[in-house]
């Protein structure tokens, strides 16, 4: 009995044709799947590495802790939200190797953070200073607020209207 429908009989006649049943076809598709995933798997397993941030050849333990607390404490100047500690910006890689050859030199940590500010100002520390120049950093973001506050205040202050002249049109009846 042939199909009456259009599409389904142009299907009929295409399987037909192949020579392939629609059974073949999905376990043709399944075994595709099955080759693009372990290809995917493969390409990320090889990828993956090309993103660890490169170790350094630290002495001991309690340098390797040193290095970690310096660089948590400084800011990427690239992503400004992260840590050198943990950005992966070729920057941050750039200036966590100066870190670690300036160690390795014997330089203290106020040293090797003295060289960032004199290099990159106080916004590479994550806890800048409190001087004239950083007023802003430190009392910026509660001015802002504090100033948004006073501006929703003084809106709904005009905004609002007085309760005699609220009682006053509850009693004439004209709501308009």
């Amino acid at each position: 009995m042939p199909n009456p429908h259009p599409a389904l009989r142009a299907t009929t006649e295409l399987l037909a044709r192949d020579g392939s049943s629609p059974r073949r076809e999905k376990g043709k598709s399944a075994g595709h799947f099955a080759r693009l995933l372990i290809i995917a798997i493969l390409l990320f397993a090889v990828v993956l590495p090309a993103f660890a941030i490169d170790p350094l050849p630290f002495k001991d333990a309690a340098q390797r802790q040193r290095f970690q607390h310096l660089t948590s404490q400084l800011r990427c100047m690239v992503c400004q939200n992260e840590s050198l500690d943990a950005s992966n910006a070729d920057l941050a890689k750039d200036l966590r190797h100066q870190i670690f050859d300036m160690m390795q030199q014997g330089k203290s940590d106020a040293q090797i953070k003295q060289y960032l500010v004199a290099r990159y100002s106080d916004f590479v520390l994550y806890d800048p200073p409190l001087k004239a120049s950083t007023l802003l950093l430190w009392f910026g973001p509660a001015a802002l607020v504090l100033g948004g506050g006073i501006v929703v205040l003084v809106l709904l202050r005009r905004r609002a209207k007085p309760a005699a002249q609220i009682k006053a049109t509850a009693e004439t009846g004209d709501d308009w």
